[in-house]
């Protein structure tokens, strides 16, 4: 059974959460640590067992032959539903393959909370997990998804991020995606909930200023409606330019937009050159 625990307020616990951890005959869980405070917050008297990435595919054997016997394995992670960013997915792909009932506890999860939020567009939405760590692969994996939304695609996108890396983060979005609405979304639930709101290119501006404290997700509006122009070139270039080097600006502006690098670098030098006569 793959229980949703609370993402920081314990009065979102739900009943069901808590007679389904006191009945299973074995508790899997990301930290026990983490589980265990929570297990004691409600009374909870469970057998622990950490399930975490590095353990999980040596870990099936035995676990698919406990659920063959009857017993009864819940699974939770350290905070919200299961497997979203968090280790599960494999027992649960194995379990399904061996025939093995697979059930859910609903509950608390930090990325919809986040979304309902944020103001913006509710649905469709995009969840991405957490964004490259390296700067380069993040700006890889943003500018690939700006081309799959030039493609069609326009749903609200929502990632968690590190605290200590939602500056750069931000800022990455920005040269990518220009100035567009946005919303972070800091320790909700708990007594220092923060959701700010503004566009990609204030909140990279404030969060360089003020780095932020606790577990934080964002979310980005859907994108607009394409209509593929120079002046649309111009905006794209202009906010790479502002927070990257010519030639990696060029490199990202390129893969977002399809077209050729040599066409961007020419069309960068051009803007440049108009800049530098005003």
């Amino acid at each position: 059974m793959l229980v949703s625990t609370p993402i920081g307020n314990l009065g979102d616990m739900t009943s069901r959460a808590r007679a389904v951890l006191e009945a299973a005959d074995l508790v899997l869980c990301e930290d026990t640590r983490t589980t265990a405070r929570l297990c004691a917050a409600f009374g909870i008297h469970a057998r622990l067992r950490a399930l975490h990435e590095h353990n999980e595919e040596q870990s099936l054997p035995r676990l698919l032959a406990l659920l063959g016997a009857g017993r009864r394995l819940a699974l939770v992670s350290d905070a919200g539903t299961p497997l979203l960013s968090d280790p599960g997915y494999r027992l649960v792909r194995a379990a399904i393959a061996a025939g093995l009932p697979v059930g859910a506890v609903p509950g608390a999860n930090a990325a919809l909370t986040a979304l309902v939020l944020s103001g913006l567009p509710p649905h469709p939405f995009l969840f991405l997990g957490f964004p490259p760590p390296r700067a380069a692969a993040r700006q890889a994996a943003f500018a690939q998804l700006r081309g799959i939304e030039r493609a069609g695609l326009s749903a609200s996108l929502i990632w968690h991020e590190a605290p200590h890396r939602l500056a750069d983060t931000l800022a990455d979005l920005a040269a990518t995606f220009g100035p567009r609405p946005a919303a972070v979304a800091r320790e909700l639930t708990k007594r220092f909930e923060e959701v700010r709101r503004g566009t990609l290119t204030d909140l990279a501006a404030h969060y360089a200023e003020s780095p932020p404290r606790g577990e934080v997700t964002l979310v980005v509006g859907p994108a607009p409606a394409e209509t593929a122009s120079a002046v649309d070139l111009d905006a794209e270039l202009g906010a790479a330019l502002e927070v990257h080097r010519l030639k990696d600006a060029v490199a990202l502006v390129a893969a977002s937009t399809g077209l050729p690098r040599r066409a961007v670098y020419a069309h960068a030098l051009a803007l440049r050159a108009k800049d530098t006569e005003a």
